[in-house]
């Protein structure tokens, strides 16, 4: 059974990662899927073919989810190439990682400007189109940093809790039109990100976790498909760990 047949879903940040892994298993299950990055390269050209060869339609889009007019350009883009919207994985981080007495007003401002600022634009943009059709399901990715804090990632756990308030603020804005708004909060997954941790840093992350390891990307997004698809039809508001039990 193909959980997401005939839906069309944006993944912002799905060149690589998490939102690649979200972006195949959508496309398994029958989504049309358009992904955005920042350039267009041949990450996004490899990825829309393996897309493709699920027998849906995929486009990959240059586009910078933190800037507004960016956002309603790719929305009406994706409207025109895909006839409707209905699903959004707000995906696209980034990390510059720095205890507070070092971190920069350039590093502060940048993070929540990619990790929570994008998730504004992109909601505000996708937003007129699902409450025309009373209909979708937004997907904020959230981190157990947001969670719970973490020395040396003020900011990132800053733009990672805010993200939270906001799916729950947007789950009550927009509930009463069927368009839900829920958030996932992965732990430690193993990504090109973790990959270039040392391997010391690496092991201390395991000792935390009660199942010893890392998580896989396809792990996060299989979380992701059931919050997209109707088995989540009465899941609004809710923060899901995705974490082995770190975050317990």
């Amino acid at each position: 059974m193909k959980l997401l047949e005939g839906k069309t879903a944006i993944i912002t940040g799905s060149a690589r990662g998490i939102g690649r892994a979200i972006a195949v298993y959508f496309a398994q299950h029958g989504a049309n899927v358009a992904g955005t990055d920042l350039v267009y390269d041949d990450n996004c050209r490899a990825l829309e073919q393996e897309l493709s060869s699920y027998g849906v339609k995929a486009k990959m889009y240059a586009s910078d989810a933190s800037d507004m007019a960016a956002c309603e350009k790719l929305i009406d883009n994706v409207v025109a190439d895909f006839g409707t919207i209905d699903i959004l994985v707000n995906n696209a981080g980034i990390t510059r990682d720095q205890l507070l007495m070092r971190m920069t007003e350039e590093q502060w401002d940048l993070v929540i400007k990619v990790n929570l600022k994008s998730v504004f634009t992109m909601t505000k943009a996708v937003q007129r189109i699902m409450l025309k059709q009373k209909s979708g399901s937004i997907i904020n990715m959230s981190s157990v940093v947001g969670v719970g804090g973490n020395a040396g990632q003020a900011n990132y756990a800053a733009s990672k809790a805010g993200m939270i308030g906001f799916t729950k603020s947007i789950a009550k804005e927009l509930g009463s039109r069927n368009i839900r708004c829920n958030a996932i909060a992965p732990g430690f997954i193993i990504t090109e990100m973790t990959g270039q941790l040392p391997e010391d840093v690496v092991k201390g992350w395991y000792e935390k976790i009660p199942l010893r390891r890392g998580g896989q990307p396809e792990e996060v997004a299989k979380v992701a498909l059931f919050l997209a698809s109707d088995l989540a039809s009465y899941v609004n508001g809710q923060v899901i760990g995705v974490c082995g039990g770190m975050q317990t």
